[in-house]
């Protein structure tokens, strides 16, 4: 199982957790980030994703069948209301240790039920010296599951990028922190609204921020019992 250490427990630590994971090896991440196709509902080619669920049984992973992504308006004020297909996760990622120990540390900080189902996001936002990059178009919001965790994986030529968590939308953050390759941010989303601010490049040329978001329910609608029932 995974051990976790260098961990800091905030005030708030009963609704969000935030840690540094020391034991995954990073530069086992960055090559399948090179490798993301573009995600083709949000205006401009500057985000990149794919997408997979999973249940952890006795310790395994169990990837399930694919579906698609599907959250109301009230929470996602963009591409509220559209079922959106991504490319799944590349079997290579999956294969990795270092992939299944960072689900299980999701799924072991957030005290997750057996068989818990799992929703996990590959997500490249890039941007240049002239043009911003968005990694939370949808503005301050909610996701519509219970929990949440941002593990991230790399910045590279990037300015801004700080994570917000607020309690209601016109309130001061009570939590803002750029989050550095290796540090997780679990978050319980039925308490806290979350932002990600815009990011620049530092110098000339691309700049990107590689992130794995895991939400649990997964937010995935299974695609072949949909059509079943139409």
């Amino acid at each position: 199982m995974q051990k976790i250490l260098q961990t800091t427990e905030l005030e708030y630590a009963f609704q969000f957790t935030f840690k540094k994971v020391n034991s995954i090896n990073l530069e086992g991440f960055k090559p399948f980030f090179n490798n993301l196709p573009a995600d083709p509902y949000i205006k401009g080619s500057y985000r990149y994703r794919r997408l997979s669920r999973f249940i952890v049984a006795e310790d395994k992973l169990i990837k399930l069948p694919h579906g698609y992504l599907y959250q109301s308006k009230e929470y996602n004020s963009v591409v509220g209301g559209v079922k959106r297909e991504f490319a799944e996760l590349e079997d290579g990622l999956i294969g990795l240790d270092i992939f299944q120990h960072m689900v299980l540390a999701f799924c072991d900080s957030c005290k997750l039920h057996p068989e818990a189902e799992i929703g996990i996001h590959q997500i490249r936002t890039t941007c240049s010296s002239d043009s911003f990059g968005n990694p939370a178009p949808e503005g301050i919001h909610q996701d519509g599951t219970d929990f949440i965790g941002i593990f991230a994986v790399n910045r590279e030529n990037i300015q801004g990028g700080e994570t917000h968590l607020y309690t209601a939308k016109k309130e001061k953050p009570v939590f803002n922190k750029i989050l550095n390759p290796g540090e997780l941010l679990l978050v319980n989303d039925h308490d806290f609204f979350h932002f990600t601010t815009p990011i620049k490049s530092l110098a000339d040329g691309q700049g990107a921020r590689d992130v794995f978001v895991l939400t649990s329910p997964s937010l995935l609608s299974d695609a072949i019992l949909d059509k079943a029932l139409l």
